[in-house]
């Protein structure tokens, strides 16, 4: 037996579950050969060894998706490869639905399926029985069912990737336990072991479970803990049939598969419990909790109802065992903020086997490369806040998790645990105006107001939600008078130095270079010409600056600008963001409203566009700047914490003249739609360039220096894009877009909607979706010319097309 390891490794993998092995395994397969994976104990012992092995696409997001047809790729491939099976079966999966709402959800899912190229089909219940005849179809409204899907054995899937591995020339050492990983400065060194340190270029940190000890050896945070899991596998049952397709019954929280003449019942159902929140056992291995048949019982009665025969079969196992789950109940794959060259690839949700092998492929095209082919923002580590990696907040948020994980996925449905958390400076101030709240990376903010006898329970439904009339009076209160919204919440970093202009604009894609007082909106680009942020930057001074940014994407944008200070620079960048609050003044009549409240020249020849500076306002002074989010002439007031609410009782005591309302972000976002303003995470993201999104006049081609991403955008002018965002509507105007519904041109499939509202002023559902044509340089008219149809829950809907917005096209009324 080796007992030494080698003193240095191109890469070091941490974990040998699915994940780990296959990083491991696309690593070699991309050419590097100087990897070494390091388990604890035995591969598989963490969560894989007990997985169920179900293998479906059906995932929340495009790109989720896409990383499940990567694993499909390997587990059909990687026997021939290695001569280890995996254990595929394509069986398939039927999705079932015992009420209405489930099947609108499964009818909105068939239409995302097809979005995304997957085989589907809707089946009445006399067609799913036939394809599972121990079914009882008693309340059966039908199902959805994916022929193409089936399961795997997560232990054979992993060794055969770890065969792979080795084939490749990487080393796989198990009963090795990493006690700390190394670091200078910004960028991981390498790691310690139980067996000596080893010197490393990459980390990457696949630890399942203990992800959040592992990473706290780094000094970076996952936000990942485990909770209990439950199965029970029955004896076996004399006649079963064998491969029927795996049932997944949301509506009993529950999934069902044979399994070698049995049955398989598993879980996810409400009231499970966080396990170890204070740190895994050391020596945890192959772990099984405690069985609760007093908690599972009530939810195996109601599958008897649902498969009778379950009600004779005699119980052979009840498993109950650890998986690791995060808050949003997205897993975290990529690089993390402040360390260089540390990935993770962890917090799968119980997700791990059908989505590891894919991830892997993912994580290791990042490493080698620096840029994955599938763009997923939605799984980016940089979301993670502070407050995620907080023991309590964890055990509240992620079991609430595993509580809605087969729920409806109702659209605006807000998390209750672990609230409320972070409140702005005016929360006082909104809540008196009838603020009822949606909580966002922890803050508190007003999604709409009550008016005094609404209700504020919101009902959820497919439909139009219980607050849109009240949203809809927000909207137009911002087109036709002026409303006052509190935007606190939004990132502030000062950029400080003698060569902070020169870090801006290498980083920024528009010339930031303006004269002090001006405000400038750009985007941050990689390489490649991926757009990785979608910010303003405004001139304070000479060699001060002020980047806003949105809530979201504080943490990642914070990373991306230190990252690019390099610590040569003579530059600074500070966090402001709790010093200033942010109220948004916009509309026809915010001009009337702020000149009587202060000594400024409000004027359009006096306070143009694009404009910053300080202001007098009620008794003290803020920083008015000219600018808009919804369309309509307006300032966003950056205002000292120790006076804001002042300020906002001075705005609300002036507004009654010119029809001030307070407006929530339900408003803000239809009135965005309308106008077909960007969305980072929505409608952009890294995976898109300016070029496609629309966003070319944000582009200083020629200027000194140039900046990051520019030849890539260079090159893809010249070729022209092929791909481009296009804003919707649709003809009719009761059908409401969510996002994710294809798009076809001339009955053709040609994209997605990537963010949707109901726009209350166009009067009918407007979205942004990309639509991409045959070739690359295709001209502008393309786009809008054609017969376009967007299909919501499986029904097709004709469609009107703009690459212009199609409320002030020009621009005209937030510039008057």
């Amino acid at each position: 037996m080796v007992d030494s390891l080698p003193s240095r490794a191109r890469v070091v993998v941490i974990g040998g579950g699915v994940a780990g092995c296959s990083v491991a395994y696309h690593l070699t397969r991309l050419g590097w050969q100087d990897v070494l994976l390091l388990e604890q104990h035995e591969l598989t012992s963490g969560t894989t060894w007990h997985a169920a092995g179900l293998v479906t696409t059906a995932r929340p997001t495009a790109g989720t998706r896409k990383v499940v047809q990567h694993s499909l790729e390997v587990f059909r491939g990687l026997e021939a490869e290695t001569g280890l099976s995996t254990g595929y079966q394509e069986t398939g999966t039927l999705h079932l639905a015992m009420g209405e709402d489930r099947w609108q959800e499964l009818l909105r899912q068939a239409s995302v399926a097809r979005g995304s190229g997957v085989t589907m089909e809707l089946l009445d219940p006399e067609e799913t029985v036939a394809l599972f005849p121990p079914l009882d179809p008693t309340g059966l409204r039908g199902a959805l069912y994916y022929p193409e899907e089936g399961r795997a054995t997560a232990t054979d899937i992993t060794r055969s990737l770890a065969k792979g591995a080795r084939q490749g020339g990487a080393t796989v050492r198990e009963r090795v336990q990493v006690t700390g990983i190394e670091r200078t400065r910004r960028r991981v060194t390498g790691v310690r072991t139980t067996l000596g340190d080893v010197e490393a270029e990459y980390v990457v940190n696949c630890t399942g479970m203990w992800g959040r000890q592992v990473g706290a050896l780094a000094g970076v945070q996952h936000p990942v803990q485990a909770l209990a899991h439950y199965y029970v596998v029955t004896e076996k049952i004399p006649g079963l049939p064998e491969w029927m397709p795996t049932i997944k019954s949301a509506d009993d929280w529950s999934y069902v598969k044979d399994d070698a003449g049995s049955l398989m019942v598993g879980f996810f159902e409400p009231g499970s419990y966080p396990w170890a929140s204070q740190g895994i056992p050391e020596g945890s291995s192959f772990t099984q909790l405690p069985e609760d048949w007093d908690h599972l019982g009530p939810f195996y009665e109601r599958m008897i109802e649902r498969i009778p025969l379950l009600a004779d079969a005699g119980i052979r196992l009840f498993f109950c065992g650890p998986e690791s789950f995060t808050p949003d109940g997205l897993y975290h794959l990529g690089p993390v903020p402040g360390l260089d060259n540390y990935f993770v690839a962890a917090g799968f949700n119980s997700v791990g086997m059908l989505s590891g092998p894919g991830a892997g492929a993912v994580l290791a095209e990042w490493i080698v490369t620096g840029k994955p082919s599938v763009d997923l923002p939605e799984a980016d580590p940089r979301r993670t806040l502070p407050h995620e990696t907080n023991r309590r907040f964890l055990e509240q948020r992620v079991t609430e998790t595993l509580d809605l994980a087969y729920g409806v996925h109702w659209p605006f449905e807000q998390r209750q645990t672990a609230r409320p958390l972070r409140r702005t400076v005016l929360h006082p101030c909104t809540d008196a105006a009838g603020a009822v709240f949606g909580e966002l990376k922890g803050w508190e903010r007003p999604n709409w107001y009550a008016l005094d006898g609404d209700d504020r329970e919101e009902t959820l439904t497919w439909g139009r939600p219980s607050w849109f009339a009240r949203s809809a009076e927000e909207h137009q209160a911002v087109r036709t008078g002026v409303g006052m919204l509190d935007t606190s919440s939004y990132g502030k970093f000062l950029v400080q130095g003698k060569d902070a202009l020169r870090v801006l604009q290498v980083v920024s894609a528009n010339d930031v270079d303006v004269e002090p007082g001006r405000i400038v909106y750009t985007q941050w680009l990689d390489d490649a010409g991926g757009i990785e942020a979608d910010l303003t930057v405004t001139r304070l001074d000479e060699d001060e600056f002020l980047v806003l940014t949105a809530p979201a994407t504080h943490e990642r944008d914070l990373d991306w600008l230190r990252r690019a200070t390099a610590d040569t620079e003579r530059a600074t960048v500070a966090d402001v963001s709790g010093t200033l609050a942010m109220i948004c003044v916009m509309g026809p009549e915010s001009r009337r409203l702020l000149q009587d409240l202060s000594d400024a020249d409000l004027s359009g020849e006096g306070f143009p566009f694009g404009s910053s500076r300080m202001i007098d306002l009620g008794l003290g002074f803020v920083r008015a700047t000219r600018i808009t989010y919804v369309g309509e002439l307006g300032w966003e007031l950056l205002v000292p914490s120790d006076i804001a609410v002042h300020v906002w009782d001075t705005l609300l005591g002036a507004g009654a003249p010119v029809g001030l309302r307070p407006a929530g972000y339900y408003a803000l976002n239809t009135l965005r739609m309308e106008k077909a303003y960007r969305s980072w995470g929505h409608d952009i993201s890294a995976g898109d360039t300016p070029l496609e999104a629309g966003l070319g006049f944000a582009v200083a081609w020629d200027k000194p220096g140039g900046f990051c991403g520019r030849e890539a955008l260079l090159r893809q002018k010249e070729t022209g894009v092929g791909r481009r965002l296009v804003q919707f509507a649709l003809e009719d105007p009761e059908p409401l877009l969510l996002h994710d519904e294809p798009i076809y041109r001339d009955g053709v499939l040609v994209g997605t909607i990537a963010s949707a509202a109901y726009g209350h002023t166009l009067g009918r559902a407007v979205g942004l979706g990309y639509v991409t044509g045959p070739e690359p340089g295709l001209p502008r008219s393309w786009f809008e010319t054609g017969s376009y149809e967007i299909e919501v829950a499986s029904q097709r809907w004709p469609a009107r097309a703009s690459v212009s917005p199609m409320y002030d096209p020009k621009s005209e009324r937030s510039r008057a």
